[in-house]
């Protein structure tokens, strides 16, 4: 191939295609799937991103095959292209013939890797990771033609790949996983605040939202010698004058120690005067003072109980209500509540 005309333009379609499977490459890796998602339900080059996104492995397999076979062909035709220009060059300069053709080979080699390097990889991916949502978006469709064209090759040499990662003990996945732990945030949140892009106010709020993990309800729990409770037999009168003694609006339905029941002062306004506790009693959630509170906020959502009785070794340490652990996470709101 000597026309410089030919060697040009293959050499520039080489390259791009190169920048093609490098930008797609990268974009698939750091695009937000939620961002895809949101973006699915009116555009077609994102549904297509999405479902690249959901087999990873097959289109990292399509995007290296891509390069590779850029690479092979660029040293195939525009090296040695170049390297029959310069030899002359060189010759013309008054170099020994063998001095030439080193000085060509290398020269050339020089000027391929560098366009291959720095305009069909770098430049690509400093792109794809800019812009990631964006890029995966425009190269989506064309991605997934060439895959739809190679996918039995590809699905082979994924096959190949995940046996070799097996037998050293890695379990291949095809998607990336998304999300951060409790401690990377804590450590986000913390970082944040210590450098001044985190209001304090929300810095504490969010602190107070990741403690929900490993705080328990004994850690929260206001231990009562006697929390406010009524008897089975208690009436209406009794109770709503009891709520207005504690200051609780539900109080517990105890006899000989055990609690029999929850009951709200609100049940008691409409109740007849004769009504007795027992009777407009609700089940009492009870849950250890070891469990995690988001456990304990879980249950009491499931079970729609507001007010749970924390016991340890069996006996009643103390009343939690669904606004103390309000007030934990958000305290000024808990304050103005």
């Amino acid at each position: 191939m000597s026309s410089p005309v030919v060697v040009a333009v293959v050499t520039i379609g080489l390259i791009a295609a190169s920048a093609f499977f490098v930008a797609v490459e990268f974009a698939l890796i750091a695009a937000r799937r939620h961002r895809l998602e949101d973006a699915a339900a009116s555009s077609r080059s994102a549904r297509a991103a999405l479902r690249s996104a959901s087999e990873l492995s097959v289109l990292l397999a399509g995007s290296q095959l891509g390069i590779t076979v850029c690479t092979l062909a660029l040293g195939a035709t525009t090296k040695p292209a170049v390297h029959h220009w310069l030899t002359p060059l060189f010759e013309n300069w008054g170099a020994p013939l063998w001095l030439a053709d080193v000085a060509g080979f290398v020269l050339a080699l020089i000027i391929v890797t560098f366009l291959h390097l720095v305009v069909g990889e770098m430049a690509p991916k400093s792109w794809a990771i800019a812009h990631p949502e964006k890029s995966a978006t425009m190269l989506a469709l064309p991605m997934r033609a060439f895959m739809w064209v190679t996918r039995p090759l590809l699905v082979r040499l994924n096959h190949m790949a995940n046996w070799c990662l097996r037998k050293v003990g890695v379990d291949p996945v095809d998607q990336v996983a998304e999300g951060q732990d409790p401690d990377a945030l804590r450590h986000l949140v913390e970082h944040s605040a210590t450098v001044g892009t985190l209001d304090e106010r929300y810095h504490g709020h969010l602190s107070s939202a990741l403690e929900l993990e490993t705080l328990t309800l004994g850690e929260i729990v206001t231990p009562q010698a006697e929390p406010s409770s009524v008897k089975p037999t208690s009436t209406a009168d009794e109770i709503r004058e009891t709520a207005h003694r504690t200051g609780h609006l539900r109080l517990l339905v105890r006899a000989d120690g055990h609690v029999d029941g929850v009951v709200h002062v609100r049940d008691s306004l409409q109740a007849a005067p004769g009504t007795t506790a027992a009777e407009l009693m609700r089940p009492a959630l009870t849950i250890d003072a070891a469990t995690p509170v988001y456990e304990a906020l879980t249950t009491m959502r499931e079970t729609r109980n507001h007010l749970v009785t924390v016991t340890e070794n069996g006996r009643i340490v103390g009343l939690i209500a669904l606004s103390d652990v309000l007030a934990r996470l958000l305290p000024m709101s808990g304050a103005a509540s």
